[in-house]
């Protein structure tokens, strides 16, 4: 998509942004981030992990954020939140960008819902993030979107330029060929929520082993018809 007018992000860090939608009412907010800028801002570095199950969803993270993985600057980030009655999101790029991310996601998700009296599907919640991320002001955002509707489990990898890819696994971040190992030999069609929170707790522990951006335990997030519970761990040992 380099070079699209639907692929922006690049532009805009080298000042050359043009909408395609001009003229227009309003504005998205904008920074004055340079490329050398981004170099020194928090990111979560990451490994994320979202899977299918016959019960529901189960996504899991680490909890480490770093200096362009040089430096950890902090220990204990929550990088799954819920965005929906039943779907969550997962955190990995620039701290800032996704943390706006989410918020945005959140009140899109609560604003339709009291404008329509229902809930979002997962293919719309999935649909609106990649336009997000393709016209939006998310700088260096890869995060996983998860959840359940009346059609059953659903996992999408989100990419910076808006794309959006649904599969019944996925991994995100700097630790993801690690994790990818685990779940290509332990993921089967048909997991239990609690089965699939071991294997993706093991996936976590095996990019942390030798990834140095991710690290510091795990976020495992639960979603079910019920909602979505999210619990932390700084010891592997609690989950496997």
């Amino acid at each position: 998509m380099h070079g699209s007018d639907f692929s922006r992000n690049l532009e805009r860090l080298n000042g050359n942004d043009t909408s395609p939608y001009e003229p227009e009412i309003g504005s998205l907010p904008d920074n004055e981030y340079s490329k050398k800028d981004m170099e020194n801002i928090n990111k979560t570095g990451t490994t994320t992990i979202g899977l299918t199950t016959a019960d529901g969803v189960v996504m899991a993270t680490d909890m480490r954020a770093s200096l362009a993985g040089r430096f950890v600057s902090n220990k204990n980030v929550q990088k799954v939140e819920q965005i929906h009655p039943t779907a969550a999101l997962t955190m990995a790029g620039s701290v800032g960008g996704a943390q706006s991310f989410i918020r945005t996601m959140r009140i899109e998700s609560n604003l339709y819902e009291s404008r329509r009296g229902e809930q979002m599907s997962m293919q719309a919640l999935s649909t609106l993030a990649g336009n997000m991320l393709r016209g939006g002001p998310f700088f260096m955002v890869s995060p996983i979107l998860g959840g359940i509707d009346e059609e059953g489990s659903h996992i999408y990898s989100l990419d910076p330029a808006g794309g959006v890819m649904s599969d019944d696994y996925t991994v995100t971040g700097s630790g993801m060929q690690l994790a990818y190992g685990v779940l290509e030999q332990d993921y089967e069609e048909g997991l239990s929520n609690e089965e699939a929170k071991m294997v993706a707790a093991r996936g976590i522990k095996s990019a942390v082993e030798r990834d140095t951006g991710s690290g510091n335990g795990v976020f495992l997030a639960e979603i079910t018809e019920e909602g979505v519970d999210i619990t932390g761990h700084k010891d592997f040992d609690d989950v496997l």
